[in-house]
C-alpha cells in the first residue's frame, strides 16, 4: 500500500480526546482508522439509498413471479 504524507490543522480538543483515549496510537493510525470509518459509513449510505430507490421504483406490495415482498414479511413476522 503506498503512504501518503498529509498536512493538516485539526480541532485540538478533538485530537487531545481521541489521543487521552487511544493512548499509543499514533495520529496517523487514528487518522487512517477515521478515514476507514467514513468510507464505511459512505458506502453503507449508498447501499441504504440504493434500496431505497429499488423499493421505490417497484412497491413493497406489489407482486412479481414469487409474490410480494409486504405479505412475505407479515408471514415472517408469524414464524
Amino acid at each position: 500500500m503506498s503512504r501518503t504524507r498529509i498536512s493538516t490543522t485539526v480541532d485540538g480538543d478533538l485530537l487531545t480526546a481521541v489521543r487521552e483515549r487511544r493512548p499509543g496510537a499514533t495520529d496517523s493510525s487514528v487518522l487512517e482508522e477515521a478515514l476507514g470509518a467514513l468510507l464505511a459509513d459512505l458506502r453503507r449510505a449508498e447501499v441504504d439509498r440504493a434500496y431505497r430507490e429499488a423499493y421505490e421504483r417497484v412497491p413493497f406490495d406489489e407482486p412479481d413471479a414469487w409474490g410480494d415482498l409486504a405479505s412475505f414479511g407479515v408471514a415472517a413476522g408469524r414464524a
